[in-house]
């Protein structure tokens, strides 16, 4: 029925003075809005029901007039000055909604024209009778409402006004039939690309999301077709906020105020973050374990390169701590993590993989290190997006071809490593052949003494090998407040972040923004190596380019010479050595290389302080200290080489 005219503000009042003497009777309380005066909230449609008492002489019928968004009720008390706002105790229940709006094609209109941000427009029934947007009718007030346009991406985002009404599309269109309109309000523009949000680096987080949830976009990071409305999951939303902040410096308009009033959802699956090395550099300062920053980078980007990396020089530098560190912390299960004391008697695989016992026919001896039971757990379907780490501690106490040879054979072929040809061995618990997980890592620490073998260029050329050294001032930082690591406090800190750095180890493709500068600087270090024998490969440049894309990735802040510096010195400059004669002149011109100014390559050869590295004169500072000081041991001793004692 229609409301009377003569409502007032003074009216409304009286009704508000009623309601704080008599308080709320039952079924007098509202369901979704409240009316907003000094501070305190009251049902709307009794405060209209009670002004009308005061300026008629009755109450009105609250089943003969409703509320809500465009309706009488609202106008009267919108007219009269007073605010009407969600009820703050729907904040729980609000939800986020993806809207596919197609700007040509869908009559999202009001009077034909088109209404991003004020309706949402469907049909009842689809063209065969289908009741496939049933959805729209579960849309509540305040919910939130993302918009994403085909080819653009987020657009927009705006909060529910009402519940659906039933309404019609244009008039004369194909769509002009009955129809389900969701009123919305409050639209504020966003930018969130396509490419931002569907882009293959981030492939595991979204493949995990879509499994548990129907989403609007399918395994190939294609827009579903047909779907109009659904439900945007807790990560889901987390994961678009967090892109937006990144690309646009601001959270997405009411996002961050829903994350903060909804606690992460309990379920099977565990909430997913796209990878953030960060992360993991914060939790070592806590856990006292002194890194430098740069260099877990590098040792990350590495693996993500290429899952099999050397970690070598000083001992007690912190080489098997950063292995163990990363591992515990990204790893949920103690069982994806082996640590292998490599033996100095260590002739042949066995103490590796172990065997099938001769005498006992059916048996398979399995070494107690756990190497073996790793890799099976790794291969398993269900551990496919759960990183496993092999670590082998002092990997050059025995020569490592001897004892893994098949494991760099399996590097580069999809055969696998052949554990045994026993019929009568259960292939359930030892199966015959393994190929390398996707989502193992191999890391070995080694020292260099008169103890240890040196490595072959075919262990180099499938390893990125790191330096760790400590600098004088890194020493005084540790003196002044010595203390022990305490890996306990990184254990399972990375695990949400597990998914996706096993997907970035895994992409295809790796884009380098400044790969041409990349390329460049390859073909000059070549055509200087060739000259001595330790030239690269097609398998090397690949994972350089490699390299270098994840770590323009992770970290946009490195430019495009600090990458090339970490590359030169990990995957190019581990496998010269040789003797000053052959020597000598090859080390000038590749730290000539490293020099912007090439007048300072006498100082830059013969200087151990190094005052001028990292000031203009110098390109690549890490490679040309390193080349410096091969140089010296090649004057000095007439030999030289990467490893050092």
């Amino acid at each position: 029925m229609p409301l009377p005219k003569n409502i007032t503000k003074d009216h409304l009042i009286e009704a508000i003075e009623k309601i704080d003497n008599e308080g709320i009777p039952p079924n007098g309380r509202s369901s979704t809005y409240d009316v907003i005066y000094k501070g305190k909230r009251y049902p709307p449609k009794l405060v209209v029901s009670y002004a009308n008492l005061f300026a008629n002489g009755k109450e009105l019928d609250r089943k003969t007039f409703e509320g809500g968004a465009d309706k009488e009720c609202f106008k009267v008390l919108k007219n009269n000055g007073f605010a009407i706002e969600l009820k703050k105790s729907d904040k729980k229940e609000q939800k986020i909604w993806i809207e596919k709006t197609l700007v040509k094609g869908r009559p999202d209109r009001i009077n034909g024209e088109f209404a991003l941000g004020k309706v949402l427009w469907s049909p009842q029934k689809d063209k065969k009778g289908g009741d496939i947007y049933s959805l729209m009718r579960e849309i509540k007030v305040g919910d939130i409402i993302l918009h994403l346009t085909d080819n653009q991406g987020f657009t927009g985002v705006s909060l529910v006004e009402d519940i659906y009404h039933e309404g019609t599309g244009v008039p004369g269109s194909a769509w002009e039939r009955d129809a389900y309109v969701v009123p919305l309000r409050n639209f504020k523009k966003i930018n969130l690309t396509r490419e931002e949000f569907l882009n293959p680096k981030h492939q595991q987080l979204l493949d995990q999301i879509r499994e548990n949830n129907h989403v609007f976009y399918n395994r190939d990071l294609n827009l579903n077709q047909g779907v109009y409305i659904t439900e945007c999951p807790y990560e889901l939303a987390s994961f678009f906020n967090k892109l937006h902040k990144e690309a646009n410096k601001e959270p997405i308009p009411y996002l961050d105020e829903f994350l903060n009033n909804h606690d992460t959802p309990k379920s099977n699956s565990r909430t997913l973050k796209a990878f953030n090395y960060k992360d993991f550099v914060e939790a070592t300062g806590k856990a006292d374990l002194k890194l430098d920053k740069r260099l877990i980078l590098r040792f990350i980007s590495s693996l993500c390169a290429k899952p099999f990396v050397i970690l070598t020089g000083l001992a007690g530098s912190g080489k098997t701590k950063l292995a163990q560190a990363f591992s515990e912390w990204i790893c949920e299960d103690d069982n994806q993590i082996c640590l292998v004391a490599v033996g100095a008697d260590w002739t042949n695989r066995d103490p590796l993989l172990g065997y099938p016992n001769a005498i006992e026919k059916g048996e398979y001896v399995k070494s107690e290190n756990g190497a073996l039971d790793l890799l099976i757990r790794a291969g398993l379907k269900e551990n496919a997006n759960k990183p496993h780490f092999l670590i082998l501690d002092e990997m050059n106490l025995s020569h490592v071809e001897r004892y893994f040879a098949d494991f760099l054979s399996a590097m580069e072929s999809e055969k696998g490593i052949s554990i045994h040809n026993e019929s009568n061995i259960s292939e359930s618990e030892i199966p015959s052949r393994i190929s390398l997980p996707k989502n193992l890592f191999i890391v070995g620490t080694v020292n260099v003494d008169e103890t240890t073998y040196m490595f072959s260029p075919k262990v180099l050329d499938r390893a990125s090998v790191i330096e760790f050294k400590v600098s004088q001032e890194e020493m005084e930082v540790f003196l002044s407040n010595p203390s022990k690591a305490d890996l306990k406090k990184l254990k399972r800190l990375g695990i949400e972040m597990a998914a996706d750095f096993v997907a970035r180890a895994n992409l295809t493709i790796t884009n380098f923004t400044n790969a041409k500068n990349l390329n460049k600087v390859l073909l000059e270090f070549f055509r200087e190596l060739k000259k001595t024998g330790a030239e690269f490969g097609y398998r090397t440049a690949t994972e350089i380019n490699r390299f270098a894309g994840i770590v323009d990735a992770l970290d946009s802040n490195w430019n495009s010479d600090e990458i090339i510096d970490a590359a030169v010195m990990q995957k190019l400059l581990p496998k010269l050595h040789g003797s000053r004669r052959k020597i000598e002149s090859t080390l000038k011109i590749l730290a000539a290389l490293c020099l912007f100014d090439k007048e300072v390559i006498d100082k830059a050869l013969n200087d151990q302080s190094f005052d001028f590295i990292g000031s203009d004169k110098v390109r690549f500072p890490i490679s040309l200290e390193k080349i410096s000081r091969m140089y010296r041991g090649a004057m000095q001793d007439g030999f030289t080489s990467f490893a050092e004692a």
